[in-house]
C-alpha cells in the first residue's frame, strides 16, 4: 500500500538542496565550535570511555526538555548551544567507536580534524538516505518532539552498554549515536528558521 510518501516524496516543498545547504552550515558551525574547544582543552575527551559519552549527551538532552518544559534557564547557555553539544559528543562517540578504545594522547588538530570529517561524512550519507525514504518529515516536528526522540536514543544506548553491547534485532550503538547527531542538526536548523536573526 502507497503512503503519502511513496506519492509525494518531498510534501514540504523543501527542495533537498536546501536541506543539504542548511545541514552544512549547522554541521561547520558545530565543527566551528568543536575546534576552538580544542585549542583550549586538547583531545582530552579521548580518556571517556563510551557510556561516559552516553551519559554527557543525555545530561545535555535533559536539560534541552527541562528548559523546553518550564521555559527557565538559570544558566544561560542557548538550547542550541546544546543542540551543537549534541551533535559534537556524538561526532566524539563514533571517533571512539571507530578507534576502539579510549586513549591519554594529545591528538594534534589536523588528526583530529580528519576524524571528525571522517565520521561526521558518515553520519551525513545516513542523514541523505533517511531524508530520501521519510521525505523530509522532520521538517513537520516539533523540537520538542525532536528532544524526545533523542532522550529515547540515549535510552536505547545505555540499554545496550548495560547489555554488554549486544542486541537482538535493533541498530547497535554506534547507529543510534548517528541518529542523535542527525536529530540535533534537525533541531537546529528547525530553531535558525524559527529565529533567523540569531
Amino acid at each position: 500500500m502507497s503512503t503519502i510518501f511513496d506519492i509525494c516524496p518531498n510534501i514540504f516543498n523543501i527542495p533537498l538542496s536546501n536541506t543539504i545547504d542548511q545541514y552544512n552550515r549547522a554541521l561547520e558551525s558545530c565543527k566551528h565550535t568543536f575546534i576552538e574547544k580544542h585549542k583550549d582543552y586538547g583531545s582530552a575527551w579521548r580518556i571517556l570511555r563510551l557510556p561516559s559519552l552516553t551519559d554527557q549527551m543525555y545530561i545535555k538532552a535533559s536539560r534541552v526538555r527541562s528548559i523546553q518544559e518550564t521555559g527557565i534557564n538559570k544558566v544561560g547557555e542557548s538550547i542550541e548551544g546544546e543542540f551543537k553539544a549534541l551533535v559534537n559528543y556524538g561526532i566524539m562517540a563514533g571517533i571512539q567507536y571507530q578507534l576502539g578504545k579510549p586513549g591519554e594522547e594529545n591528538m594534534p588538530q589536523h588528526e583530529v580534524e580528519r576524524l571528525y570529517d571522517l565520521v561526521a561524512e558518515k553520519i551525513r550519507s545516513l542523514m541523505l538516505k533517511k531524508n530520501q525514504d521519510y521525505g523530509e518529515a522532520w521538517r513537520d516536528m516539533r523540537v520538542s518532539s525532536i528532544t524526545d526522540m533523542i532522550m529515547v536514543k540515549l535510552l536505547r544506548i545505555k540499554q545496550i552498554e548495560d547489555n554488554n553491547g549486544e542486541t537482538q534485532v535493533s541498530e547497535g550503538i554506534e547507529a543510534n549515536y548517528f541518529d542523535i547527531v542527525n536529530y540535533a542538526l534537525f533541531a537546529l536548523i528547525l530553531l535558525e528558521e524559527e529565529n533567523p536573526e540569531k
